[in-house]
C-alpha cells in the first residue's frame, strides 16, 4: 500500500485555461494516509472521475504531481503504479471459472501457486464466493460477476492501491448493503489503501474513512463522515450530505447576530466582522428546536406540513418567506398554532461566499 500525495495538482482540458471554470479538477495540494479508505463523493462532472483516472495513471495532469510513498509517478502507466482498479461494470472473463478469474491477475504475475490458492479461497469466503468457485462466470447473475470484478482487484496484497469506479451501480439494494459491509470488512482487515468513486452519499459514508466532497471541478471538503454532517465547510456539502440537506438562508450580519429578514438569530460570543460578499446563515433540520411560542429565544413560525418517517417526523416549517425543514423524534408534539424555533448556536453555522466563516 501507498502515501498518496497530491502536488499543486490539477487538470484541465483546454489548451490554455486562463480561469477556474476551464479546470475539469481545480488544484490542490493534500496527502492521503497508507492504508486508508477514501470516497470521492459529487455529481456527475463535479471532477471525481478525473481524479480517480489521474491516480490511476490513465490520465496525465495538465499542472502538477502524484507521488506514491514519496516517488513522482505523474507519467507513469498504471501497471508501473501497481494499482488495481475495479470499473462500474464487471471485467471478467465469461469463459473461465471463477476460481480461474480470481487466480488470473496472481498467476499472470508468477504467485507460486500456493499462495494463489490461499489467496483466492481468502477473497472468495470475503465475497460470498466459495460455493461458486468451480462455476463457469458466464453463468452467474450480473450481481455475482461483479462480486468476480471486486475480488480480482482484491486478490492482490501487493498492490499501492486499489480504486473502485462506481462498482455497485449495477448491483440491486440490499446487495449493495450487504457488498459495502464486506468492502469494509475487508479495508479493516488487511488496511489496504482503497478510494471509491460514487454519487451516492450512503455509499461514500458508510465505505470511506474520509469523504472528499467534489463540486464544479474543486475539493470543496475532505473530512470523516461526521465532520461532513456536524461542520460543512462549504454551502455546497451541507446540501449534498444529508436527507434533507442543511437550511440556507439569505443574512446581513449585525455584531454577534445574523439578520434575516430583521430577525435576530445569535451566531457566537463575539463580534464577526462583516468584510463584505454575500451571507448564508445555515443549520441542519436534525438540530433545528421546535417549541412554542413565548419560549426564551424562540422564532415564531408557521408549521406547513408534518411527514412521519416512521423512526421520525419531518416538519416543514415556515419563517417569514423562507421554507425551513426540522427533523424531529417521533413522539415528540407538534404545535399547530403557537409553534416556535431556536437556532442553538453550536449548530448555526455563517457562510461566506458559499465558505464557512470560522
Amino acid at each position: 500500500m501507498a502515501t498518496i500525495h497530491f502536488d499543486n495538482l490539477g487538470h484541465s482540458y483546454h489548451p490554455h485555461p486562463s480561469k477556474p471554470t476551464d479546470y475539469a479538477l481545480r488544484r490542490l495540494s493534500q496527502e492521503w494516509e497508507d492504508g486508508k479508505a477514501y470516497a470521492l463523493l459529487g455529481p456527475s462532472g463535479c471532477g471525481k472521475s478525473t481524479l480517480l483516472n489521474i491516480i490511476s495513471g490513465l490520465l496525465v495532469p495538465s499542472e502538477g504531481r502524484v507521488l506514491f510513498d514519496g516517488l513522482d509517478v505523474t507519467r507513469c502507466t498504471p501497471e508501473e503504479r501497481n494499482i488495481a482498479q475495479v470499473f462500474q461494470f464487471p471485467v471478467i472473463y465469461d469463459t473461465m471459472t471463477v476460481y480461474e478469474n480470481l487466480a488470473f491477475p496472481l498467476r499472470n504475475r508468477k504467485v507460486p501457486e500456493a499462495d494463489v490458492d490461499r489467496r483466492v479461497r481468502q477473497v472468495a469466503e470475503a465475497l460470498d464466493l466459495t460455493a461458486d468457485l468451480k462455476k463457469r462466470a458466464q453463468r452467474l447473475t450480473p450481481d455475482a460477476k461483479q462480486k468476480i470484478s471486486m475480488g480480482r482487484g482484491l486478490v492482490r496484497s501487493d498492490v499501492a492501491a486499489i480504486l473502485f469506479d462506481e462498482p455497485l451501480t449495477v448491483i440491486d439494494p440490499h446487495t449493495k448493503w450487504i457488498l459495502r459491509r464486506k468492502l469494509r470488512q475487508i479495508h479493516e482487515e488487511y488496511r489496504l489503501t482503497m478510494i471509491y468513486v460514487t454519487h451516492d452519499q450512503v455509499e461514500a459514508l458508510t465505505f470511506a474513512d474520509k469523504v472528499a466532497v467534489m463540486h464544479e471541478g474543486a475539493m470543496v471538503q475532505l473530512g470523516t463522515p461526521q465532520e461532513l454532517f456536524e461542520n460543512p465547510e462549504h454551502t455546497f456539502v451541507g446540501y449534498f450530505i444529508g436527507s434533507p440537506g442543511i437550511n440556507l438562508m439569505p443574512c446581513t450580519l449585525g455584531g454577534d447576530h445574523a439578520l434575516v429578514e430583521g430577525i435576530a438569530i445569535p451566531l457566537a460570543d463575539r463580534a464577526i466582522p462583516n468584510v463584505g460578499g454575500t451571507f448564508e446563515l445555515g443549520i441542519r433540520p436534525e438540530f433545528v428546536e421546535l417549541t412554542r411560542t413565548g419560549t426564551a429565544g424562540a422564532i415564531p413560525v408557521q408549521v406547513v406540513g408534518v411527514d412521519d418517517l416512521g423512526t421520525s417526523k419531518l416538519a416543514t416549517l415556515r419563517m417569514g418567506s423562507h421554507t425551513l425543514k426540522a427533523r424531529l423524534s417521533e413522539d415528540q408534539e407538534v404545535p399547530a398554532l403557537d409553534a416556535a424555533i431556536r437556532f442553538p448556536t453550536r449548530w448555526t453555522k455563517l457562510y461566506r461566499d458559499s465558505h464557512l466563516v470560522s
